[in-house]
Order: structure tokens, then C-alpha cells, then sequence
């Protein structure tokens, strides 16, 4: 089983993901494509590299350990096959900040929305 990886736009155009993934060094960089490949490529992923977010409604993180700093990329699942990527972020402290979460809930609402409105 593969799966396909894709990137969220905002209704009008904007990639979140893709502007974190853009700020990143290129190695960070490398190593989030490494990830993201193990996304795509094998059929039970490492938690290491992707959980479920507790508490959140069905929001999972991308894990990327890179020197002393953590680096998540939210995503979700949509249908069997896809994984949708929302934004990322630099993680700063043990608890994932609640308005990132929050923030890839409402991006999966409006991806979900506008998927089946079509």
C-alpha cells in the first residue's frame, strides 16, 4: 500500500506547509523529505515519525528530530490513500500549543468541505 502525500491550500492559494517547509535549512529540510517519503512509502509508519494528536479530531503530527531541535508537520488522513499536510511549526516545549492544533482542525474542515462541495 502507498500512500500520496499532498499539500493544504487555503481557498485563496495560500500552502502553509509549503512556507514552513521553504524556511527550513536544507538539511532540516532533507530530513523532513526523508519523513515524508517514509509517509508514503511504507505501510506501518514508526510513531517515532507520525502520531495521532490526543484530543484532537483526527490530526496527526509528522515527527522530524533534527539536532537538538523537534520540528512537526500536521497532517490528516483523507480517504485511504492520502495524507493531507496542513502547516508545521518548530516545537519549542513538550505540549503541542492547543491554537496549532485548533489551527490544523479548521484547515481539515475547509480542506474536507471544499473537497466534497465540488
Amino acid at each position: 500500500m502507498s500512500r500520496t502525500v499532498v499539500f493544504y491550500r487555503t481557498n485563496d492559494g495560500k500552502c502553509p506547509v509549503q512556507e514552513f517547509l521553504d524556511s527550513l535549512p536544507g538539511k532540516v529540510a532533507q530530513k523532513v523529505t526523508w519523513v515524508l517519503n517514509l509517509l508514503e512509502d511504507l505501510e506501518v509508519i514508526p510513531s517515532s515519525y507520525f502520531k495521532k494528536m490526543a484530543g484532537a479530531d483526527d490530526i496527526w503530527e509528522c515527527r522530524i528530530q533534527f539536532g537538538s531541535n523537534a520540528y512537526r508537520i500536521f497532517c490528516f488522513p483523507s480517504g485511504d490513500s492520502v495524507i493531507v499536510l496542513t502547516h508545521g511549526l518548530i516545537k519549542k516545549t513538550q505540549k503541542t500549543p492547543q491554537r496549532e492544533i485548533e489551527k490544523a482542525e479548521a484547515y481539515r474542515r475547509d480542506y474536507l468541505q471544499r473537497r466534497f462541495k465540488k
